[in-house]
Order: C-alpha cells, then sequence, then structure tokens
C-alpha cells in the first residue's frame, strides 16, 4: 500500500536591532523585540494557529492520518514568550499519539558544516527541550534546512537516530526516485527519506497561482496524481513550511479547506499515512544513495550557497565558529543563549548576492534594504560578543593551553569536590557515633537507675514483712503466757 509522510517545518529567528560600530563594547542587547514580537505574532495568527486547528480535526475525524512537526528551539522560545496559545496546540497534537516531533538544530544553525560538537550539542539541546515540553523523544532527524550528505551520516547515527531526511535533489537521484526509502552510503543502518519537490512545491508554492497549468488545485486531483504514481514506489514525503497555509498561500485561497479533505480522497483510493519513524521502521531501503556534497532544499541549485555563497557570508560564517570551543566552555548563560541566537541560518541568508529562482519571496524574509547593510550591522553584533567572550577566555591563549589550563582547573575542582564528599561523609558518622554515645549512656544511666529502685522496693518490702513476724511472735506469746496461767 502506498503511503504519504507529511512533515511540516516551523521556524522564527531572533531578528537584530540596528547595531552601530560605536555600540560594540556598550551595548550587550542585540534584539529587536518589536519585529520579533510583530512577526511571530502575525504568522501564527494568520498560519500556525489555524493549521494546528486544522490538524486537530484532521486527526479527529480520520483515524489512519498521521503527520510529523519540527520546530526550532528559537521558534519555541518565541512562541511561549508570544503566542503562548500556540504552544498548548502543540501539546494537544502531541497528546494525540499521531503527530511526531522531529530533531534538528535548536538553534536552525549550519553548525554541521563547521563543528561537529556544537553540532550534536545543539541537537541535544534541542531533543530536551522536545522531551520536556511534549513528552516525547525525536528518533528521526531533519538537519537545518534539510543539509545532508554522506560525512553526516556516521554522526547522526552515532547519536541514536534511526533516520534522517533531506531533498529529492534531481542532481543527487538522476533516474531514481525519491518515493523510496534509501539506506546512508556511508551509515547503512541509518535510513534516509527525501522529500518529493514536485509534488510537495504543488502545494507550498504553486497552490494559488492562477497562471498555472493544474489550477485550481483541489484534494482529489491530488490524490489521483499520489495514487497515480508507480504501484512499486513506496512513500511519497511531503515536506514543506506550516507557513505554507494561511501565510505563503492565504486563507481565502482555499488552502486549509484543501488540506483538511486530504485524508478523505485518500482512504478513497487505499493511500495511508505515516509518520517519518514509521516510514524508516516499517519499509525496508531499496538500496544506498551516496551524497558527496552538502544539498538543502532551498533554491534551485539544492546546495548551501544561499548562506555560505559569498565571502560576506564566509567571513561571518568563519568569525563566529572561531570562538565555538570558547563558548562551549564557559558557563555564562547570557553569553550561551546570544551563542544560539547569532547561529541562526537566517542572519547569513540576508548577506546572500546570489540570484533566487523565486527571489521575491526570498527578499520578503530580510529586514535589510541589502546584504551589505545585513553583513556590517551582523558583525558589529558578531564583534560585540566576541569581545565578550575574550573578557572570559582570551584570545591570545590558543586552544590547546585553554584546554589544558581548564583541564587542570578542572581536575582540582574535581579533587575539591572528592575531599568535601569525604568531610561531609566523615562528618555524618561523627554525629552518627555521637547519638550512638549519648544513647548508650542513657540506657546505661537507666539501667543503673532502675536496680535502685527495686532495692528500696525490696528493703520495704522486707521492713514490712519483719514488722508483721515480730507482731505476730508477740500475739503467739502472749496467748500462750495466758494459756499458762
Amino acid at each position: 500500500m502506498k503511503a504519504i509522510c507529511f512533515y511540516f517545518q516551523i521556524h522564527q529567528p531572533f531578528r537584530l536591532k540596528r547595531y552601530r560600530f560605536f555600540d560594540i563594547g556598550n551595548d550587550h542587547y542585540y534584539y529587536d523585540d518589536f519585529a520579533n514580537d510583530d512577526i511571530v505574532t502575525r504568522v501564527a495568527h494568520n498560519s500556525y494557529i489555524p493549521a494546528a486547528e486544522t490538524l486537530l480535526r484532521m486527526l479527529e475525524r480520520y483515524p489512519h492520518f498521521k503527520c510529523a512537526i519540527s520546530i526550532t528551539g528559537v521558534a519555541l522560545e518565541q512562541c511561549e514568550q508570544y503566542v503562548p496559545e500556540f504552544i498548548d496546540l502543540l501539546k494537544k497534537l502531541a497528546a494525540t499519539g499521531r503527530v511526531e516531533f522531529l530533531a534538528e538544530t535548536y538553534a536552525h544553525s549550519l553548525s554541521s558544516l563547521a563543528d561537529p560538537d556544537e553540532f550534536a550539542n545543539q541537537v541535544r539541546v534541542h531533543d530536551d527541550k522536545i522531551k520536556e515540553m511534549f513528552g516525547v523523544t525525536p528518533k528521526v532527524l531533519r538537519n537545518t534546512e534539510l543539509i545532508y550528505c554522506d560525512e553526516l551520516a556516521p554522526q547522526i547515527q552515532a547519536m541514536g537516530f534511526k533516520g534522517v531526511i533531506t531533498e529529492g535533489a534531481k542532481h543527487i537521484l538522476g533516474w531514481k526516485s525519491p518515493n523510496y526509502v534509501y539506506s546512508a552510503a556511508s551509515a547503512p543502518k541509518l535510513k534516509i527519506l527525501l522529500r518529493n519537490p514536485k509534488l510537495s512545491d504543488d502545494i507550498a508554492k504553486r497552490f494559488s497561482n492562477t497562471e498555472w497549468e493544474a489550477y485550481p488545485l483541489t484534494a482529489d486531483k491530488y490524490m489521483d496524481w499520489i495514487a497515480s504514481t508507480p504501484p512499486e514506489e513506496q512513500i511519497v514525503n511531503l515536506f514543506m513550511n506550516m507557513e505554507t497555509f494561511g501565510e505563503f498561500q492565504r486563507a481565502d485561497s482555499g488552502i486549509f479547506q484543501f488540506l483538511e479533505a486530504l485524508p478523505h480522497f485518500a482512504k478513497e483510493r487505499g493511500v495511508e499515512f505515516m509518520t517519518p519513524t514509521e516510514a524508516v521502521s516499517k519499509l525496508k531501503p531499496v538500496g544506498e544513495l551516496s551524497i558527496l556534497h552538502p544539498i538543502s532544499w532551498t533554491d534551485e541549485s539544492r546546495d548551501v550557497t544561499a548562506w555560505l555563497g559569498n565571502k560576506l557570508q564566509n567571513e561571518a560564517f568563519q568569525k563566529l565558529y572561531s570562538v565555538a570551543e570558547r563558548v562551549r566552555l564557559c558557563n555564562d548563560r547570557r553569553l550561551k543563549q546570544d551563542w544560539y541566537y547569532l547561529q541562526g541560518a537566517d542572519h547569513l541568508f540576508y548577506m546572500a548576492t546570489k540570484h533566487f529562482a523565486d527571489g521575491a519571496a526570498h527578499s520578503s524574509f530580510s529586514p535589510y534594504e541589502t546584504p551589505f547593510q545585513a553583513f556590517t550591522n551582523y558583525m558589529n553584533v558578531l564583534a560585540d560578543f566576541i569581545v565578550r567572550v575574550e573578557e572570559q577566555y582570551p584570545l591570545s591563549i590558543d586552544n590547546e593551553e585553554l584546554n589544558a589550563l581548564l583541564t587542570t582547573i578542572r581536575n582540582q575542582e574535581s579533587e575539591i569536590e572528592t575531599l568535601n564528599k569525604e568531610v561531609s561523609s566523615m562528618r555524618k558518622n561523627i554525629e552518627h557515633f555521637n547519638e550512638e554515645h549519648l544513647l548508650r549512656g542513657a540506657d546505661a544511666m537507666k539501667a543503673e537507675s532502675k536496680p535502685e529502685k527495686v532495692v528500696v522496693k525490696e528493703a520495704k518490702a522486707t521492713k514490712t514483712s519483719k514488722l508483721k513476724a515480730e507482731s505476730k511472735a508477740k500475739t503467739t506469746k502472749a496467748k500462750t503466757t495466758k494459756k499458762a496461767k
């Protein structure tokens, strides 16, 4: 039986305020709170909330419907702060047991391309956040912007994930179809789910395009397309941003009604729904897939040039991760929070100078007039951030020397902690000994005081008996004398 795997992505970056050169060293707060509040609130009410309510109705009405959601840690933070009602809806979706939450980097970062330790750390922090909020542990990874390559597969597998989802890029697949489960060439136990770019973009990009030859797109027609794919093809992966519903495709286009009707027509055609974990667990891979260079789901090139395609982006990227190891070593909560927020891939995307095939949609995301303005603003913020890092761990000390010093400090802290535990244990033993000693002393005093009372009592009893005996003897003697007379 053919299956559909639906996946919806949710992300909102922490946008930076206008930060001048003269602010460096004087202002350590980098964010445009007004813009962040305004954008996430608007998008939530136009898209996230009505989409989540639609999914809840679908889950209630169609027992065979299932889907997956991926939401970044930074988006969760903003939703908690500005639209907590959406968090409540996500919890209701999780409670159904038919909505899977995927793993990803907490900050929607490009750490997988720069620093394996940071990548692993961010995924772990994100997993902890999902577990804390929704009570589930992700089993399938969705890396930032679906970035994936052979080099990442062994690490993803070692992190305990059963599968990873990425783009069904034409230059990778060639004649192969994205509608199968594949295994990673560099880690055969790791399963790969590939996005079907055509069928996904028919909804995400072309749904309300009146010039599109297939317009208008109905749920009936769309499900016919899926049902008519070759019968041996296992699964159709429909991956898209949740903003597709209500933001990119406006509510008056009928997009919500289209989504809600899909399970009905799927059931009519014998098409089922699977979560990513079910897909990688139940379906056998048809072969290995090798992806030598990083791919993504952005732009027609399906690579990482949207974020690392020019000198501005690469300079900012290298400067940022030059302090990665030092930030991980520190215990400053605010510094680490800023570290996450500054890693968002969006900041690098705003610096892009390449021409995008859907440039109008991409340009609408940037709060800057030009890529150079985005670069200047970001580098000013980064300069202040690095000054703060250097205050804790001077850049004049190389990483090896710093690690050696910190290892010594940690060893000393460990020894001190051990000694403190020993002292604490000895104190408890002494207290226990003193308590036992006091109890024994009290028992001894009781034991000594008890015989004295007994002796006194016995003495009194003896004296009484003696008096009684003497009295009796006197009485007897008197009677005998009387008789003799």
